[in-house]
């Protein structure tokens, strides 16, 4: 370990050279600043990095007859010399890229690197992030580390012995931050329902940006979830303070936050130094998708540019415009949907560029880059809704992302579905479009013991509304109908589950086993507009009949009506149907016996004015 001035640089680096540059917050900027004072002496260098806080000056068209850069995911910097030709991008999975050091494909011969002083024991650590650099420094020929005493400690794969490094140089200055981003009133609505796909106790990963700020502040009031995640960032360390990330029970790594790297602001920096609760490892550990899939009730949080109307997932680039990269986004839904009870989730706006463009698109911008597949996705997630896509068809998958795309884009994502046919030959009507879900939320309720989400039902329920209807006895259907009628129909189905939330209301209430949805409840009420009375009917599941599901409905039916105002509630009842009667009572209903038919009641309630 030999100290350097500027000048020695070009007596150890060789011409022809690949050199890995330190990532992230931890990019080596006064080495790198004093390297490109004789960077002149040099040609054929290759610089290869990360992402890089504090820009990219070496991809100045000053340095191009000395060095080339290939970044393998894109920043600010980076975008603008690859958009330009000043730099070029290679897309690849983070886990795998130390296997591209190790076995020749990008082989390192000199490793730049950011380090804290060495400890009484000799080691260092590279602080801020381990991710690919700390293996790549074990594959280079030469490593040269900026030593800087503002740099946090931290433990794990980040711990390098001073006998690991070649030559140094002393600077010391303030680790770059990144800004923390104010979620927006959509990005806190995502987060809303992304905390109801999350449950007490599982493990997270989440990134930053204003998207994952508004989902962090959707978590604040979960119990004990665990991190493992490519990075930890003020979104992530705010739910470490309020005790909400507390990794008690994690499978793997228990009582460890598990990442990569981190960015964000001082604070976060200071939390980490020399923190034996935070451990730092590589990419290929982080990123694995095998070791992803250890920790059961694993959730992975991710975002993209735009989805297609099959589930295809566009991560980094805008049409054929270079944006980001691969990253970690395939390796962690991979993992996550390999993990037992794992959740992968696309979370997104569901418009671009002021609300002018949608996210949702019906098939994929020329020349833009599908980094998740569509038979990867499980969820995604818009400030409108959950969109349930794991062993959906592909009618189905469109019909689910057309009701969580913006409203003012559904009737035209909706005509590619009659375009391109996505409906079965021997369906003889043509899907249509709900015309608006009205004030109606997504919401989670216990029955029971048993939790459920009540929400809207929606065009892609038909299936769901079919396995409900023959779910039930000759009895249950007597009760609800009022007859018996001998089977639903597709077209009938569809009616039913295509209504206009504005105007009229029809809910349902589903258990989730992971991305399978089962109705084991529906109600709805059908809107006089003249009389401004409305009539209502509920049916829940017969094996569940004594543990609240009718009441968790009707206390939503009742909601709605009494926020849109509607004067009068009527319900028709079976004389023999005496649970439904007695939740009537309960609510305030009043009935008499049907003068046109002895077997029936009518129950109304009139709104109090």
């Amino acid at each position: 370990m030999q100290e350097i001035v500027g000048e020695d640089l070009r007596k150890i680096v060789r011409p022809g050279s690949r050199i890995l540059l330190g990532s992230m917050a931890g990019v080596p900027s006064k080495l790198i600043e004093a390297f490109l004072e004789q960077v002149h002496h040099f040609y054929g260098l290759e610089l290869v990095h990360l992402l890089t806080l504090g820009g990219c000056p070496w991809t100045d068209t000053k340095y191009l007859p000395h060095l080339s850069t290939n970044s393998l995911f894109l920043g600010p910097g980076s975008r603008e010399a690859v958009a330009q030709q000043r730099a070029e991008y290679t897309p690849c999975f983070l886990s795998e890229i130390p296997s591209l050091f190790r076995d020749g494909t990008l082989p390192i011969d000199v490793a730049m690197v950011q380090i804290t002083p060495p400890d009484q024991m000799g080691y260092c650590s590279l602080g801020v992030s381990a991710d690919i650099q700390a293996p790549g420094l074990r594959q280079a020929r030469l490593v040269i580390a900026e030593i800087n005493e503002n740099m946090p400690y931290t433990y794990g794969s980040t711990l390098v012995h001073k006998s690991e490094i070649d030559y140094f140089l002393k600077a010391n200055h303030d680790i770059p931050e990144y800004p923390s981003h104010e979620p927006n009133e959509a990005a806190i609505k995502i987060g809303e329902y992304v905390s109801m796909l999350v449950e007490d106790g599982d493990t997270i990963q989440i990134g930053l940006g204003k998207i994952m700020t508004g989902i962090g502040m959707g978590l604040r009031n979960h119990k004990n979830l665990g991190l493992h995640s490519e990075m930890l960032s003020d979104a992530t360390l705010d739910l470490i303070k309020r005790g909400v990330i507390d990794n008690t029970k994690k499978i793997a790594d228990r009582n460890k936050s598990v990442i990569s790297f981190c960015m964000g602001s001082k604070e976060l920096y200071d939390y980490i130094d020399q923190n034996p609760h935070v451990e730092f490892r590589s990419s290929e550990y982080v990123n694995r998708p095998s070791t992803i899939a250890n920790h059961d009730h694993m959730v992975s949080i991710n975002t993209a540019i735009e989805v297609d109307l099959s589930g295809q997932v566009v991560a980094d680039s805008v049409g054929f415009r270079l944006y980001s990269g691969v990253g970690g986004q395939v390796d962690f839904i991979r993992g996550t949907g390999m993990a037992k009870h794992g959740r992968p989730i696309i979370a997104l706006p569901s418009t671009a560029l002021d609300g002018t463009v949608s996210r949702i698109v019906p098939w994929v911008k020329e020349g833009a880059g599908v980094v998740t597949s569509r038979g990867d996705v499980h969820y995604v997630v818009t400030e409108f809704g959950i969109a349930t896509l794991r062993g959906r068809t592909i009618r189905e998958r469109a019909l689910e992302l057309i009701q969580v795309a913006h409203p003012k884009f559904r009737e035209e994502l909706m005509q590619q579905i009659r375009e391109k046919s996505w409906a079965p030959p021997s369906q003889n009507y043509s899907p249509e479009l709900v015309e608006d879900m009205g004030d109606i939320e997504m919401k989670k309720v216990t029955c029971g013991e048993q939790k459920f989400f009540i929400r809207p039902l929606m065009p892609a329920d038909e299936k769901h509304l079919l396995e409900f209807f023959y779910s039930h006895d000759q009895e249950s259907l007597k009760q609800r109908y009022r007859s018996i009628p001998k089977y639903m129909s597709r077209e009938r189905c569809y009616t039913l589950c295509n209504t206009n939330q504005k105007k009229d209301l029809a809910i349902c209430l589903v258990n989730r086993m992971g991305p399978r949805e089962v109705i084991h409840g529906v109600a709805r009420y059908y809107h006089n507009e003249e009389l401004n009375s409305a009539e209502l009917a509920i049916i829940v599941d017969q094996n569940l009949r004594v543990q609240g599901l009718a009441t968790a409905l009707m206390d939503v039916l009742l909601e709605v009506s009494e926020r849109r105002k509607i004067k009068t509630m009527i319900a028709y009842v079976r004389s023999d149907n005496q649970g439904m009667k007695a939740l009537l009572e309960k609510y305030g209903f009043v009935g008499k016996t049907d003068p046109d038919d002895p077997a029936e009641f009518i129950y109304k309630r009139f709104a109090v004015s």
